[in-house]
């Protein structure tokens, strides 16, 4: 398959060009030939015009590769390698939502032929490629796995926003179902791949490698929000007591905050759901979990009381939110936490407005329901100022001040002022 792939004799098809997938299909394709599919032909025409939907990429990132992007299942048949690159969230009541999985699957299992290759990438619980999403492909193709295809797994390393850590420079771990074709897509990511591919003895243990990069960070960041709701009771400043601590050379440096976004604040579910299927409750995951997903009612609780605190009714409050996405300088809303504070504010019957240069007003007010402002608009009494955009970094105790009524307060999630508001009532996790 490698060497098809190489000489052009073969296609490989990326599934899904989102954050993920739309990096890996230009990457492959600068080398070999490749298919981008997704089922959003919006997004198709834009990428076809040299425009990434996720606003991510330039338009010069899609120069020089030898791609078709389409949104037509036909175009798929004289595809030999598939990979899969689907969001894997979590629904209402937090259990994981496979539907776009198998919805991949199904459409790849429609066009497999033998000798095919299928390689996951979405983020799942140990197991599922083999329990949930080969059984799809075998039902649609009429084929049998490892007899007539086969299938990996290799998952996922992109970070939204980040220049630095890149596809080519993030070390792939791979997988596959039999010790060739393991090797056939090492070899393959190898292609793209400078920093090189780890081989991992089997797919479960792939998944649950992914599965744990993001849970083990959810469960370091719970306990630091953790600490901040302890200190902040104490008197004394979260950032400051991290900064005295990581003088030791083994502290891990993790920081409080919102923990939102389609990884961390998602993939820990995957394990949980997992690990009560097999009779097991995951005690610390869900602990940390129950934490972090706490946090944005907590934000939205305590500007509440410190602007009772201040003698002010809060139903004639203003406060403004700055910052609606996951992370800082990026537009991507999904699973934003900053919603959780907008929420609790406006159970106080406070009037909340919410401002921010990335996101998009469209999609935010039909994903959330909430307005978003072009920009501030006369006094608030409350800035919380929630993503560390770099629109918002350089910012001055004087642009607050302008912006806050007599005895008003700015909060500041992400430590950002620390140190550096002298006049003003301000308060950070």
């Amino acid at each position: 398959m490698y060497d098809k792939l190489v000489k052009k004799e073969a296609k490989l098809a990326v599934i899904g060009l989102g954050y993920v997938g739309l990096p890996i299909a230009l990457e492959f394709a600068r080398k070999i030939k490749v298919v981008g599919f997704d089922i959003n032909q919006k997004r198709v025409d834009m990428m076809k015009n040299n425009i990434d939907p996720s606003n991510e990429l330039d338009a010069s990132e899609f120069e020089g590769c030898d791609i078709e992007f389409t949104a037509n299942l036909e175009d798929l048949r004289d595809v030999n390698f598939f990979i899969v690159a689907v969001p894997t969230p979590i629904d209402a009541s937090k259990e994981p939502d496979i539907r776009p999985l198998v919805g991949a699957s199904t459409t790849v299992g429609k066009v497999l032929k033998k000798g095919d290759y299928v390689v996951y990438e979405s983020t799942v619980y140990p197991g599922c490629t083999e329990e949930d999403c080969i059984p799809v492909l075998e039902e649609h193709s009429g084929l049998k796995w490892k007899a007539d295809f086969h299938v990996g797994y290799s998952p996922e390393r992109i970070n939204p926003g980040d220049k630095v850590h890149t596809l080519a420079n993030i070390v792939k771990v791979s997988s596959g179902d039999t010790p060739e074709s393991a090797e056939e897509i090492a070899k393959t990511y190898e292609l793209v791949v400078e920093a090189g591919v780890h081989r991992a003895p089997s797919i479960k243990v792939a998944e649950a490698a992914k599965i744990i990069e993001n849970t083990q960070r959810d469960v370091n960041i719970a306990l630091i929000n953790e600490l901040s709701i302890i200190f902040s009771r104490m008197g004394i400043n979260t950032y400051d007591v991290l900064e005295a601590a990581g003088t030791k050379w083994n502290f891990l440096k993790f920081f409080p905050g919102l923990v939102g976004g389609h990884c961390i604040g998602v993939d820990p579910y995957y394990l949980t759901h997992k690990a009560k299927e097999l009779g097991y409750h995951a005690k610390i995951i869900n602990s940390g979990r129950y934490v972090n997903d706490s946090m944005g009612f907590y934000v939205g609780k305590q500007t509440v009381k410190k602007i009772l605190a201040k003698g002010k009714s809060i139903i004639e409050s203003r406060i403004l939110v700055m910052g609606a996405t996951f992370k800082e300088d990026v537009s991507d809303i999904r699973n934003s936490k900053v919603i959780d504070v907008l929420k609790e504010i406006e159970s106080f019957s406070c009037g909340v407005e919410i401002v921010d240069p990335h996101a998009d007003p469209e999609e935010y007010k039909e994903e959330y329901g909430f307005e978003l402002s072009n920009e501030p608009t006369g006094k608030y009494d409350a800035i919380i100022v929630a993503v560390n955009h770099r629109e918002y970094v350089n910012m001055k105790e004087a642009d607050f001040a302008e912006l806050l009524t007599d005895k008003g307060i700015l909060v500041d999630i992400k430590g950002i002022y620390r140190g550096q508001i002298k006049n003003l009532d301000y308060w950070s996790l």
